[in-house]
């Protein structure tokens, strides 16, 4: 958020690149992976992770279960979280993408009114609307239509490149209904950060708040799954040199959606099977929580 201005192979066939390295998934061979199916051995990368009653299972161990009536669990095939296997595990991600390009848009064709009707902002008085306007003065939609608003071509560039690249594989692992629960509370944990500690009168938007969170969640699953966590420090710890070296980008976005995103991802993943639904329910609803408070608490400064 910146301020505004084929066929299977089997194990002997999927060895790593060298003895140091991880292997690389059945099905996407581009992939490392630290996970093999419990029944036929073969790794499995997030996206092929089908959750059994012991362990992870591959498609096709799935598909071969449940036509013999073996392994009840796999007949009922699950994301790594419990989420549902979809036939396409970037359908979320995808719509996101569109939305934010609509919206993008809907900003060129209507101008400076329409992005600073939507636009984060605490409180303060807005000529081109002519009217005090704000988060404090009840606009509390502020903090979700934020989410999707950009102040430039380079801005939602780099945005929706790193959803894309993040967000599709984080779908996957997670399911629909989990990794959109985690998209829209590390958004808006983003917009209530910054609602409390950026100037009343100072505008914010962007979908970069969200995008941390996915950075965030990223790095609890790859820990959770034992793989090499070096790739994601470094892209994460560039970013964070970003956000606080350079002008004109709400910190309190990026740190918000990182600190919810790791919060989420934890309870998602980490969540025991025979209590999986109500802690990952339990973790979503504290975030939503402190978001609601942080915002009440900065709303009775304001007013």
């Amino acid at each position: 958020m910146d301020q505004a201005p084929g066929s299977p192979r089997g194990p002997e066939d999927t060895g790593s690149r060298d003895a140091r390295s991880l292997p690389t998934c059945y099905r996407h061979p581009d992939r490392e992976t630290g996970v093999r199916c419990t029944r036929c051995e073969r790794p499995i990368c997030p996206e092929c992770m089908v959750d059994a009653s012991v362990g992870f299972q591959c498609p096709d161990c799935v598909r071969a279960g449940s036509g013999t009536g073996h392994a009840p669990d796999a007949s009922r095939p699950r994301t790594l979280a419990g989420g549902t296997i979809a036939d396409d595990p970037r359908l979320v991600t995808k719509v996101l993408i569109g939305v934010n390009l609509a919206l993008f848009l809907a900003q060129l064709a209507a101008g400076d009114r329409f992005t600073d009707r939507f636009t984060l902002l605490g409180q303060a008085y807005v000529p081109v609307l002519d009217s005090v306007e704000g988060v404090a003065e009840g606009q509390w939609y502020r903090l979700l239509t934020s989410m999707f608003l950009h102040g430039g071509y380079l801005h939602l560039l780099f945005n929706m490149l790193s959803l894309w690249w993040i967000g599709g594989p984080l779908e996957a692992a997670l399911g629909r209904a989990r990794y959109l629960a985690l998209y829209f509370l590390s958004g808006l944990a983003g917009s209530a950060l910054t609602y409390l500690i950026a100037a009343p009168n100072q505008p914010s938007l962007g979908a970069s708040g969200a995008i941390f969170g996915l950075f965030g969640a990223t790095a609890v699953l790859m820990r959770r799954l034992n793989q090499d966590m070096r790739p994601v420090v470094a892209l994460l710890v560039i970013n964070l040199i970003v956000t606080f070296g350079w002008s004109n980008i709400a910190w309190q976005a990026h740190i918000g959606g990182l600190v919810a995103g790791v919060v989420i991802g934890y309870g998602l993943v980490h969540a025991p099977r025979e209590r999986r639904t109500l802690v990952q329910y339990g973790t979503c609803a504290l975030v939503l929580v402190v978001v609601i408070a942080l915002s009440l608490l900065r709303t009775g400064q304001l007013t």
